[in-house]
């Protein structure tokens, strides 16, 4: 897998800090966000290859995340992650991102060789529809 700039997404402080643990040691440049409005800030400012985004968060879900993302940050690609919550059960909100255009989905909870290969499956995906 190549070095990539990657966003993480969630509301839930010690998801961004896990994640963050489980990809900078392999290269990665990191930055999380605790919601969708930091989320969309961080991806104006700074160049990402890779959003992994909760899609359920306040101030801006992961929808609203993968739809700034489209505008200005096209080519980067996106790993939308669930829980699931009050009205759905969470591969329902990740049948939706992915027909919103995420590259890859997961459950949460999920083990790290499960996040990874999930990151690979997002970058395979683009890659395979030649838009890298």
């Amino acid at each position: 897998m190549p070095q990539l700039s990657i966003l993480v997404a969630d509301d839930e402080q010690d998801i961004c800090v896990l994640l963050e643990q489980w990809l900078a040691p392999l290269g990665h440049a990191v930055l999380t966000a605790g919601n969708g409005t930091e989320a969309l800030k961080l991806i104006a400012a700074h160049p990402v290859d890779l959003v992994v985004t909760d899609i359920l968060m306040p101030e801006g879900d992961g929808l609203k995340v993968m739809e700034g993302l489209r505008k200005t940050r096209p080519a980067a690609r996106v790993l939308a992650i669930s829980g699931g919550g009050r009205y759905m059960d969470g591969r329902e909100y990740l049948k939706i991102a992915q027909g919103l255009g995420a590259d890859a989905a997961i459950m949460k909870p999920f083990t790290r060789d499960q996040f990874l290969a999930a990151i690979g499956q997002a970058l395979a995906r683009r890659s395979a529809a030649g838009l890298t």
